[in-house]
C-alpha cells in the first residue's frame, strides 16, 4: 500500500512537471512567432557562435519536431549550420601549421597597417602585402578588417589626428625659449636669461646664448648665428616655434624669414604649446640647476654646457626616444664587460656605459 501510495505521488509530479514544461514550450514558440511577425522579410544574422549553440540544441530534437517549434530558422538551415560544423571539426585543417602560421602573420601584418595608417583602405593594404610577397586576395584583406571593424564608412570624412599633423612636420620644426639661472656674483644675486633652441625631431638642444640683460641687438646676433648657411642650428628648418617674449621682436623674426625660417608665435589662449622647449627646461632644472648655487656668470655658463651640451645631447636616455641617447652610438654597444659610470660636476650627473673590449 505504501509503495502504490509513493508510485501514485511519482505519476502526479512528473505529470504536473511534464504539462508545465508543455505550457513553456508552447509560450516560446508563441513568442517565436510573434518575434518571425515583427521581423517580416528581415533576415537574421548570426555569427559562427550563435550559429553553433542553435545548432548544437537543434540536432537533439530531430527534423519532425522541429518543424513544429522553429519558426525564425527552418530545419533544414539548422541542419546545415550543424553538417558545416562537423565538417569543419574533421577537416584538418588546424593541424596544418605553417598555412595556420601565414595567416596570423598576414592577419598580423593588416592590423598593423591600419593602425600605423589610419587612412588606408584595404586596396592599398593589399598592394603592401602584395609587395611584401603574400599571395592573398584584396576579399581577404576586406574580411579581416571587417572582423575586426576597421572598415571606413564611405560617406565618413577622413580626418588626420594632431599626433599625425605635428609628427609629420618634426623634421622641418624647431623650438625656442628662455629659462632664468640665478647666481652670486660680485654684485649680489644676478639672474641670467639662458636662450636655447631644440629640435622637435631629434630632441638636440643648442645653447645659443647667456645674457644677464639681453636686448634687440643681442637677439639678432642670436638669428644671424642660427640661420649660419654653413653651421646654423636652424639650417633645413622651416619653422621655430616661440612664445610671446617681448624679446621675440619683429626685426628677430623679419631676419629669420629672411633665411627661409618662418616663427609661429603661441597664441595667448594657449601658452603650453611649446611643450618640447618646456620640458627640456624642467629637465635642466630638476637634474642640475636647482642642486646647485652658482657663483658668477663662467660658473653658469660651464654648467649648462655640461648638462646640455655634454650629457644631455650624448649621455642621457629620453623616453620620448624609446629611451635611446640623442646621439646614437655607430654600432651595437657591447653587451659583455664591466659596466663604468661617466660622472659630471662632481657626480652630480651620471651615466653608465661598458668598456669596450
Amino acid at each position: 500500500m505504501f509503495k502504490q501510495t509513493w508510485l501514485f505521488l511519482l505519476v502526479t509530479l512528473a505529470g504536473f512537471i511534464n504539462r508545465q514544461q508543455q505550457d513553456v514550450i508552447a509560450y516560446l514558440m508563441e513568442e517565436n512567432r510573434v518575434l518571425r511577425e515583427k521581423l517580416g522579410c528581415k533576415r537574421l544574422l548570426l555569427n559562427v557562435e550563435q550559429k553553433r549553440r542553435l545548432a548544437t540544441a537543434a540536432i537533439k530534437i530531430g527534423r519532425n519536431t522541429l518543424k513544429q517549434c522553429a519558426f525564425l530558422f527552418s530545419p533544414e538551415t539548422l541542419l546545415k549550420w550543424h553538417r558545416t560544423l562537423v565538417a569543419r571539426k574533421y577537416n584538418g585543417a588546424g593541424k596544418r601549421g605553417p598555412e595556420a602560421k601565414k595567416a596570423n602573420e598576414v592577419r598580423k601584418l593588416v592590423l598593423r597597417f591600419k593602425q600605423e595608417n589610419p587612412d588606408w583602405g584595404y586596396g592599398h593594404i593589399h598592394g603592401e602585402l602584395k609587395k611584401l610577397g603574400y599571395k592573398i586576395s584584396w576579399q581577404t584583406v576586406r574580411r579581416i578588417m571587417r572582423e575586426h571593424g576597421l572598415l571606413d564608412e564611405p560617406d565618413k570624412p577622413k580626418r588626420m589626428s594632431w599626433t599625425t599633423f605635428i609628427k609629420s612636420h618634426f623634421e622641418s620644426m624647431a623650438a625656442c625659449d628662455f629659462f632664468t639661472v640665478e647666481a652670486w656674483t660680485p654684485t649680489g644675486l644676478t639672474r641670467f636669461l639662458v636662450y636655447f633652441v631644440i629640435n622637435v625631431q631629434s630632441r638636440r638642444v643648442q645653447i645659443t646664448g647667456i645674457h644677464s640683460c639681453p636686448d634687440e641687438d643681442w637677439m639678432l646676433q642670436q638669428a644671424r648665428n642660427l640661420t649660419d648657411p654653413e653651421h646654423g642650428f636652424l639650417k633645413g628648418k622651416r619653422f621655430l616655434i616661440h612664445d610671446r617674449d617681448p624679446l621675440f621682436t619683429p626685426q628677430f623674426r623679419k631676419t629669420l624669414k629672411a633665411a627661409g625660417v618662418r616663427t609661429l608665435k603661441m597664441p595667448k589662449q594657449s601658452p603650453n604649446l611649446n611643450a618640447f622647449s618646456e620640458r627640456f627646461v624642467q629637465s635642466i632644472k630638476v637634474e642640475c640647476l636647482d642642486k646647485m648655487i652658482l657663483f658668477g656668470e663662467k660658473h653658469v655658463r660651464y654648467v649648462v654646457d655640461q648638462y646640455a651640451e655634454q650629457y644631455y645631447n650624448h649621455e642621457r636616455p629620453h623616453q620620448g626616444l624609446g629611451n635611446r641617447t640623442i646621439t646614437p652610438t655607430v654600432c651595437d654597444p657591447p653587451t659583455t664587460g664591466s659596466v663604468l659610470c661617466r660622472e659630471r660636476l662632481g657626480g652630480l650627473l651620471k651615466s653608465y656605459y661598458r668598456k669596450a673590449a
